[in-house]
């Protein structure tokens, strides 16, 4: 037979409401009860239904996660850190892919929630970056935690993770002039992530701090795809005056950089050296492997579902002082070399 409430309530001796307020994770209980429910609970292997709960409750016991991101990578990780998250805390994930740019997004994320009876939200880039997405979603009085690109928490932006891609930049282009490189291209993504201009400011401030002015025809707008680093890597290799190294703006655009340079028989990282940034399967996966930024996606997703649950248990606002920060470190790997005489 299925174990229910009704079953760990009397292992834990205690009563049914009481395991109800420990799987909601109710501050206001004792830690010595927490730990006997849990323990009956992992007794009888009891899994809480977040469905059932949905329905028995006026409390949602769901968060959907909205994404418009076409690296498939990124997208499993911050599935998997949700994910992680919402099972230990008894929550369920619905997944929402959808087009950032269409006209009627605001109105279908607004049904999105009422009709999946959705607790909040965990909001990625572009959507954590969309102004009339978090009025609207403040408006209907939803939560919602957004993951977003910067290095200083601010008190006009509540209940956000910071991931700060222009210390990250700075340290990868720092590693490409302590290697000798002065002439450094640069592949832009998408201009409407603020991804891509954290790390375009990190790129030319590393530069600037030696002196150096970063090469106007050497910074080529893009997209976050591997196409767009082949077309970026032949358009800087038909200059008559080429670079000696490529920051791409993520590891997808770094990978077909590299390809394309391969394709011209180029040899990395004698003749060029390739960075990337995000540490995906594409750094890994290329030869040689792409040095780059390690960003943990996945750990970044989990602490973002884990504000959400705050919020919505206590309607406690994260202030400025507590907001994550998280700064991908530089991995070098063989993909970059001393530049060459």
């Amino acid at each position: 037979m299925k174990v229910t409430i009704h079953d760990v309530a009397a292992r834990a001796a205690v009563s049914i409401k009481t395991v109800s307020r420990v799987m909601n994770n109710e501050p206001s209980v004792k830690q010595a009860t927490i730990d006997k429910v849990h323990a009956a609970m992992r007794e009888l292997n009891y899994q809480p239904n977040a469905a059932a709960r949905n329905l028995a409750s006026t409390k949602s016991y769901s968060i959907g996660y909205l994404y418009d991101n076409p690296n498939a990578y990124y997208v499993i990780d911050m599935q998997r850190g949700l994910l992680d998250a919402c099972r230990k805390n008894g929550y369920e994930l619905l997944i929402h892919p959808t087009n950032a740019k269409s006209p009627g997004i605001v109105q279908e994320v607004i049904d999105l929630v009422q009709h999946a009876r959705l607790a909040g939200l965990v909001l990625t880039p572009p959507f954590s970056e969309m102004a009339e997405i978090a009025e609207a979603l403040t408006s209907i009085g939803v939560d919602f935690v957004r993951i977003i690109s910067g290095s200083t928490p601010s008190p006009k932006l509540t209940n956000c993770v910071l991931v700060d891609d222009f210390t990250a930049a700075f340290k990868i282009t720092n590693h490409l002039l302590e290697l000798g490189h002065t002439e450094i291209a640069f592949l832009c993504g998408d201009e409407e992530h603020s991804s891509s201009g954290e790390r375009l400011a990190g790129f030319k401030a590393a530069l600037n701090k030696r002196g150096l002015n970063a090469n106007p025809k050497f910074i080529l707008p893009g997209s976050y795809s591997f196409e767009s680093g082949v077309k970026g890597a032949n358009q800087l290799l038909a200059m008559p005056h080429k670079p000696t190294a490529i920051f791409a703006c993520n590891d997808e655009i770094a990978a077909g950089a590299l390809f394309g340079a391969r394709l011209q028989h180029i040899e990395i990282p004698q003749q060029l050296s390739i960075v990337g940034f995000e540490n995906s399967p594409f750094s890994r996966q290329t030869w040689p492997p792409l040095t780059t930024a390690h960003q943990p996606n996945p750990t970044i997703a989990q602490r973002a579902a884990e504000l959400l649950f705050k919020h919505t248990r206590t309607g406690s606002h994260v202030t400025a002082e507590d907001q994550p920060v998280f700064i991908p470190e530089l991995l070098v790997r063989e993909s970059s070399g001393q530049v060459q005489a």
